[in-house]
């Protein structure tokens, strides 16, 4: 199916010409002869892309361009300005209103086509971009209500049967280490769906509504959900009693708390120590949180591998997926901070993320 380009501009003798160049390269062509007529033939055509020129009677180019920019049903497609203005300030005003290029005239054709390719190709690639980004919607909404709610009821009544099984002594120990196993699997697959989940919102371009938090609070709410594996590690978490205020998002950030102390139990010492506490970087205007633990420590190679998604760099010491760090960067990203790691070997690791003071 062939591409539909709209030709603006309000001179007869130049969209005749161009007009026919496009139509001989395979091109289906739309005109209008000047931006009010353009804007009513993009709402009906929905063409793939429009060449504007910029100085026309009762409504310019810049103008023109500025409206279908504001639209949501026609911001996306793409506007090549045409003129014979060499102005650069012209030029910068265009690419400001959302123009993705500019060629000028007289028109050379090998020119002009060369862009529309290009453009129509970005286009396109940014097209199937978004019904990707659709799908991938989908696939967390059916993760979400089609697996996790049975999954949820398996794990439910696994944990169930070990539980009863263990105090009446109702199987021998090799049965019931076998339904122990099939339970931690179903834990294991729902942590990996709610990460999974995780990672697909915190990839989408939402709008979050950030708030003062109590940063301590914070910190005892992850202590709280991660109390079995605090306990059973016998780790001991040292929490500094005092952190600047800051305004961001408080589920993000508890998830940032929860996968680095996690981490930090998993792979510390034995038994694992823990600190955690911020420092106010004030020539950056930034605060870095971190939890420093008593582990190994890692070499420059494995600190490289750090913050990729499905990598595991322990997987002799703990079980995992591989998520929960590139989680830690991509939610540190959208709240406008960065993720780091200071580590040597034999001298335990400070993992940080730091978030804007303002």
């Amino acid at each position: 199916m062939s591409d539909t380009i709209l030709i603006v501009d309000d001179v007869p003798a130049n969209t005749s010409v161009l007009t026919n160049f496009l139509k001989i390269v395979g091109f289906k062509i739309l005109i209008a002869q000047n931006g009010k007529r353009a804007i009513q033939k993009v709402e009906h055509a929905n063409p793939d892309l429009i060449l504007m020129d910029v100085m026309m009677p009762e409504m310019d180019g810049f103008e023109a361009c500025r409206i279908l920019k504001s639209q949501d049903n026609t911001k996306e497609i793409p506007i090549i300005f045409m003129t014979a203005l060499a102005d650069t300030v012209d030029k910068v005003k265009g690419f400001k209103l959302g123009a993705a290029d500019y060629v000028t005239k007289p028109i050379q054709h090998e020119e002009v086509l060369a862009r529309i390719n290009a453009h129509l190709n970005v286009y396109k690639l940014q097209r199937n971009l978004q019904v990707c980004n659709a799908q991938l919607d989908a696939f967390a909404r059916t993760v979400a209500h089609d697996l996790k709610n049975p999954l949820n009821t398996v794990v439910g009544y696994a944990d169930e049967l070990v539980e009863v099984c263990t105090e009446d002594n109702l199987l021998d120990s090799d049965l019931r280490s076998q339904l122990n196993l099939v339970a931690k699997a179903g834990h294991k697959m729902e942590d990996i769906i709610n990460s999974l989940l995780l990672f697909a919102r915190t990839t989408k371009e939402e709008a979050i509504e950030k708030q003062s938090l109590n940063m301590a609070e914070i910190i005892q709410q992850v202590q709280e959900r991660l109390v079995y594996t605090i306990e059973s590690s016998k780790a001991k978490i040292t929490v500094s009693n005092k952190f600047p205020a800051i305004n961001s998002y408080a589920p993000w950030v508890e998830e940032i708390w929860a996968n680095y102390i996690s981490n930090g139990l998993k792979y510390g010492g034995s038994p694992p120590q823990l600190e955690l506490g911020a420092d106010i970087l004030q020539d950056e205007n930034i605060i870095r949180f971190w939890v420093q633990d008593n582990g190994p420590g890692l070499s420059e190679e494995a600190q490289t591998k750090l913050f990729t998604p499905f990598t595991r760099l322990h997987q002799e010491r703990a079980e995992g997926h591989g998520l929960g760090l590139s989680i830690v960067q991509q939610i540190a990203e959208r709240l406008g901070g960065q993720v780091g790691l200071d580590s040597q070997v034999g001298q335990g690791s400070r993992f940080y993320f730091t978030l804007p003071m303002t």
